[in-house]
């Protein structure tokens, strides 16, 4: 059983960073963007830049942004979840074979 806890625990961690990884780091540079736009050189093109940041998260949240974030932010906790599945299986795998 011990076993199989260890695995539940590393699934939901790698479900969870997968899932905050995209959070912050879009969140970060939505944050950074305007702030380097005190810049007067480079308030055009952080505006233009965090305009089509939500232009593209828009895409995937059906006209929310920040729907698209959680979109995003949802399928690759997923992928991660697959991911760590997958590793597990192959570690039992090798781990037999030896």
């Amino acid at each position: 059983m011990s076993i199989f806890t260890n695995f539940l625990r590393s699934l939901l961690l790698t479900m969870f960073f997968s899932f905050m990884a995209p959070m912050c780091l879009v969140g970060g540079l939505l944050f950074l963007l305007p702030v380097i736009g005190y810049f007067p050189a480079l308030q055009g093109a952080t505006d233009a830049s965090t305009t089509q940041m939500m232009h593209f998260l828009s895409i995937f949240g059906s006209g929310h942004p920040l729907h698209g974030l959680v979109i995003i932010s949802v399928t690759c906790g997923f992928v991660g979840g697959l991911f760590d599945i997958y590793a597990y299986y192959r570690y039992q795998i090798l781990r037999i074979d030896s």
